[in-house]
């Protein structure tokens, strides 16, 4: 990213990358967050400060994904239920597709369900590979796939579902037998299906939702999407957008319906605008701002009407 923030604290529609996520967690029932944090930690709690739901735990070495979550045990000592794990920078992860990882995992009863994607271009990700009557088989790193393995287009994106207690006894039988030297959670899907405690993978991840920031121009691509689903959302809920594409309105925003964005309007997070407003064109609405219903805002205002 080329940058001091940490990347999960970078915005995405005015809210922090890893605020997305919480927000999809939060929205699928997840009642206990642990987060887990390294670089920039002391920035990261002060962001989420206010998120009493949120046990933090530092990595203070950094040895892979698996040792990502082990260092959680001690968090989640006595639980015995499923516990999601995921990255905090996919943002564009939806509460739906949690909601049915959790419910897949509680029907079946796997060790393990991961909720995967497919890709007409998969190069860079694990393959999903199943046996012949579709159940998962096991995940193949791009760097050891055969030539067929290269040719399967459903991929993992990091997403799963385990039963805690299960979870990380595979943990602890990681071993870091791979180029970096690192704990991979990977091989804890491998063990659970050695072990014969099931393991599962639920295609349920349209690919753009499994998109995650590594640089900038992600971030730029992360954000025309959420654009995109913020502004859906609110057309569905009764509100007009003349013209999205120079229209932007940022996360946790209340709009009412019949209210009318013209062009080149910014509608910033937390704003709180009424029903039957006029909001542009060239206009701001700025942060946590509440708006009236009827009220209009820009520079050709009607007469008698209140605008800025």
């Amino acid at each position: 990213m080329k940058t001091e923030t940490a990347k999960v604290l970078h915005e995405v529609c005015g809210l922090p990358m890893l605020g997305h996520v919480l927000s999809a967690c939060s929205q699928a029932g997840v009642r206990r967050m642990v987060v887990v944090v390294g670089h920039g930690k002391d920035a990261v709690t002060e962001a989420f400060a206010d998120r009493d739901e949120i046990t933090w735990v530092e990595q203070i070495e950094q040895k892979g994904t698996g040792h990502a979550a082990l260092v959680c045990e001690p968090a989640l000592a006595g639980f015995n239920g499923r516990t999601i794990v995921m990255a905090g920078d996919m943002p564009l992860v939806r509460p739906e597709t949690l909601t049915a990882m959790l419910d897949e995992n509680a029907s079946t009863g796997h060790g393990v369900t991961l909720a995967t994607s497919v890709f007409d271009e998969p190069r860079g990700y694990g393959r999903i590979v199943r046996n012949a009557d579709g159940r998962l088989a096991g995940i193949a790193e791009e760097a050891d796939c055969t030539d067929a393995q290269k040719a399967i287009r459903e991929v993992n994106i990091s997403y799963y579902c385990f039963d805690n207690r299960r979870m990380f006894d595979a943990l602890h039988h990681i071993t870091p037998d791979n180029a970096k030297g690192e704990y991979y959670i990977t091989d804890a899907v491998k063990i659970l299906l050695d072990q014969g405690l099931g393991a599962g993978a639920l295609p349920a991840v349209k690919p753009e939702d499994a998109m995650g920031v590594n640089d900038r121009a992600d971030l730029a691509e992360v954000n025309r999407v959420m654009q995109r689903r913020i502004q859906d959302g609110w057309l569905a809920r009764g509100v007009t957008i003349l013209d999205r594409s120079t229209t932007w309105i940022e996360s946790e925003c209340e709009i009412g319906p019949d209210t009318v964005i013209y062009p080149f309007s910014y509608v910033s997070r937390g704003a709180r605008i009424g029903a039957r407003c006029g909001i542009g064109p060239f206009a701001i609405v700025a942060e946590h701002e509440n708006v009236a219903a009827g009220s209009a805002i820009g520079p050709t205002a009607p007469v008698g009407a209140s605008y800025r």
